[in-house]
């Protein structure tokens, strides 16, 4: 008789476990076709700045610094390796500088005080 009460229990813990493995699996599968696809694309650093949002886009191929001057501040971006980063910035706080290199889609640092934001984009 015991075991007719535990067996829709087992049941339901069985079916609960396969769930989050086919969850795990498929969260997996995602993270590896976007890792991959971010890899083999091209991109490029894409500078957006100012108060009218002008923008300036910047090979990832070619290891150089740029000066831009917002109308705020000049910010300095570094590119090397195919990573772009803010560096020696002359904001109060330098916290744009603390995200570091961007090399992947999508990554994004911005400096508030210069109205910059550097992000990482699909080459066109």
């Amino acid at each position: 008789m015991s075991s007719n009460k535990n067996t829709p229990k087992k049941k339901s813990i069985l079916i609960n476990v396969i769930f989050v493995v086919v969850v795990l699996a498929i969260a997996a599968a995602l993270l590896v076709a976007r890792n991959l696809r971010s890899t083999s694309a091209a991109l490029r650093a894409e500078l957006i700045y100012g108060d009218d949002n002008t923008t300036m886009n910047l090979p990832l191929d070619v290891n150089d610094t740029y000066d831009v001057d917002t109308g705020y501040y000049t910010v300095h971006i570094e590119i090397k390796d195919g990573a772009a980063r803010f560096v020696d910035s002359p904001c109060p706080d330098h916290i744009c500088e603390s995200f570091g290199w961007l090399s992947h889609e999508d990554q994004t640092a911005t400096c508030l005080p210069a109205r910059a934001v550097l992000t990482i984009v699909p080459a066109a």
